[in-house]
């Protein structure tokens, strides 16, 4: 399987939301894709310092656990720069 990068990503969240399947993205809903993803970076920092990173790294349950809360950190990381019309680089994406 190829890697799912996040130009993948926002291409996926711009389909949907052209077809009205969630909000808008503007800067208000990307004030709160924001705050969601502070919570789910603790998520990701309190599995790491309950198990230590070696033990979340090689325990397969554990590393699955740390991959499912970082892909939810790239998918609001994606979503918050698409509501200030950013890519990942900086530019703007019209």
């Amino acid at each position: 399987m190829d890697d799912f990068g996040i130009n993948e990503m926002q291409e996926m969240q711009k389909n949907l939301q052209d077809r009205d399947q969630w909000a808008l993205f503007c800067p208000e809903k990307g004030k709160n894709q924001l705050l969601w993803m502070v919570g789910e970076i603790g998520e990701v920092v309190d599995t790491v310092k309950k198990h230590g990173g070696e033990k979340a790294d090689a325990d397969p349950l554990l590393r699955k656990e740390l991959v499912e809360e970082l892909a939810d950190v790239l998918m609001y990381y994606s979503d918050i720069l698409l509501c200030y019309g950013l890519s990942v680089f900086g530019a703007s994406v019209v």
